[in-house]
């Protein structure tokens, strides 16, 4: 019996639920990661042969032909890498465990570690961060990588460098973090399609980050939306709720 005839025997039937192919595909993505792991390291392996062949001219030619395209594999093997990873963080965002916390004090921490970054790239972080912040309850480590993942888009975004605005505001029953850039922009038709898994206009990109952004920022009740237009800039606009139960900082220091 073929894989494909294995596979379609453990396939959901249409009674099955979505949460069942997810988990399927994800330990197939699983059982890809080891394979995988180990033809990159017999790559580096055999690069490191290659490179210690003898120095007469024919030898080293033939050495550099070999080593560009074990360079070539070893550069896809880390596209797949990656790309695998990308998906194991969209697949397994299902549940969170927020905590109360202080949306201004994970912001700038996540920012004071990510200014480097911005530096390099020519671009100017700035920031406006409300003191009066209502307090929400966020799961520290899921929400810190859809943030990150969106500064990343951002900051690649302006290759000739920019401006990077972060702000947070109260907004109705909420908080809204908003990531304003001076980028490109994005056509209509790129703005129509940012949210769907695997869609990429980045050379390499695993379409995914967008996507999992959203379904963290959604799993703490919260919502994303993007307004673009090619030559204006890119503004990221995140919605969390604020229970009421929750104090503000200014209420916890009159108390």
């Amino acid at each position: 019996m073929g894989q494909s005839a294995l596979l379609n025997d453990q396939l959901p039937s249409e009674g099955g639920t979505y949460a069942e192919l997810v988990k399927l595909v994800s330990e197939l993505a699983h059982e890809i990661r080891n394979p995988l792991s180990s033809i990159r390291l017999n790559m580096e392996l055999l690069g490191e042969d290659v490179g210690s062949l003898g120095d007469d001219s024919a030898a080293n030619q033939t050495a550099r032909r070999a080593k560009a395209k074990i360079d070539l594999v070893r550069q896809e093997c880390d596209r797949l890498q990656k790309l695998l990873d990308d998906f194991l963080d969209f697949s397994r965002q299902e549940g969170i465990d927020p905590e109360p916390g202080n949306l201004n004090v994970e912001l700038e921490q996540l920012l004071d570690f990510f200014q480097p970054r911005t530096d390099d790239a020519g671009v100017e972080l700035v920031r406006y961060l409300d003191p009066e912040l209502p307090a929400v309850r966020i799961d520290r480590e899921t929400f810190r990588s859809a943030i990150l993942n969106l500064l990343i888009n951002a900051t690649q975004a302006m290759q000739e460098g920019g401006q990077l605005m972060v702000r947070t505001r109260a907004a109705g029953l909420g908080v809204l973090i908003e990531l304003i850039d001076t980028g490109p922009g994005m056509s209509s038709e790129t703005l129509a399609r940012v949210f769907e898994a695997f869609y990429s206009t980045k050379q390499g990109g695993s379409g995914l980050g967008l996507p999992t952004a959203r379904k963290i920022i959604e799993a703490h009740g919260g919502s994303i939306d993007i307004e673009s237009a090619p030559g204006r800039g890119t503004k990221l606009a995140i919605w969390l709720p604020a229970p009421p139960r929750l104090p503000t900082e200014s209420t916890e220091k009159k108390s």
